[in-house]
């Protein structure tokens, strides 16, 4: 029998709809322990009502059967609930990137990844959260970027026929040809200010984005810091060149390219509209207007299951 009441948010249109046949095949192991609830989502941000609802609801442990989008949408349901009665999370990788699961130890294949999730035992992580000038607020469990990679999420979105990694790395090489534009940032952390123009910033709480781009080696979902990279404002030859850094993890010698360091809080304001996504989900995308942010990290603020 499950050691929790359970219920499972499935996104069916992850990795390309592939999610719907890959969930069903699971159906089984689900059964074999118990069985749980299911539910699926229909329009974008369902997942986080859903999510809410079954909090409220008495569910002790929620199940995100999908890629980092549908995490993504149930943590933030999650975090709307008080710590004390906020369930445990677990993230069976179904989608295209799974940087989350990777970041937190889940097994690739599927099976192993949901005996994992319904035998394991609770750990707690730490949660970004950020709001913009206009009082928006929205949390973050693996990365939040600014600039460059936040194009690449929105020019991802509309590659169909390429999957998982190869449909970032598509992204990627669309966006260093089409949208080199640096932006003028003011940051400041809690303990440092500067200003500098910038390609990218991205705030870590886990080491990857995009299936296998390594943005901050060193950063751990549980270890009480955000860690940063930023790429200053480099000529296109030189993005391409970095670009095999990032997918090893070691771009971090490239010191006149590239700053990386460490915060828990920042404030940040552009020159011009920010392009940001937040777990590769889009916060502020083409024709919007936000030109300053600030972020916090909340330590210990959700049980995931291991």
């Amino acid at each position: 029998m499950p050691k929790h009441k359970t219920k499972l948010i499935l996104n069916p249109n992850a990795d390309m709809g592939r999610a719907w046949r890959l969930a069903a095949d699971l159906r089984a192991i689900v059964d074999e322990f118990g069985g749980c609830d299911w539910a699926g989502t229909v329009y974008p941000t369902h997942a986080t009502e859903l999510a809410q609802q079954a909090a409220e609801e008495g569910y002790e442990l929620i199940i995100a059967a999908g890629g980092d989008g549908t995490v993504h949408e149930v943590v933030n349901g999650l975090m709307q609930i008080k710590p004390e009665k906020r369930p445990a999370l677990g993230a069976l990788p179904l989608g295209s990137g799974n940087d989350f699961s990777h970041a937190i130890g889940i097994s690739t294949d599927l099976p192993s990844a949901l005996r994992q999730i319904l035998t394991g035992k609770p750990k707690k992580i730490d949660i970004g959260v950020i709001e913009d000038d206009r009082g928006r607020r929205e949390y973050f469990d693996n990365t939040f970027g600014i600039g460059f990679d936040a194009v690449v999420t929105i020019r991802s979105h509309n590659l169909p026929i390429v999957r998982g990694f190869m449909m970032y790395f598509t992204a990627v090489i669309q966006t260093i040809f089409l949208n080199h534009d640096p932006i003028h940032m003011k940051v400041a952390t809690e303990e440092d200010a500067w200003e500098e123009e910038y390609l990218m910033l991205v705030l870590c709480n886990g080491p990857r984005e995009g299936g296998g781009f390594i943005i901050a080696p060193d950063a751990m979902p549980d270890d009480g810091i955000l860690h940063y990279t930023a790429v200053r404002h480099v000529s296109r030859s030189m993005m391409f060149r970095l670009l095999p850094e990032f997918m090893r993890g070691t771009h971090g010698r490239f010191e006149k390219q590239i700053r990386m360091g460490q915060l828990r809080k920042m404030t940040l304001e552009a020159n011009r509209p920010l392009y940001i996504h937040i777990d590769g989900e889009i916060f502020s995308g083409f024709g919007a207007d936000v030109r300053k942010l600030k972020l916090e990290l909340l330590p210990d603020a959700l049980e995931v299951m291991v």
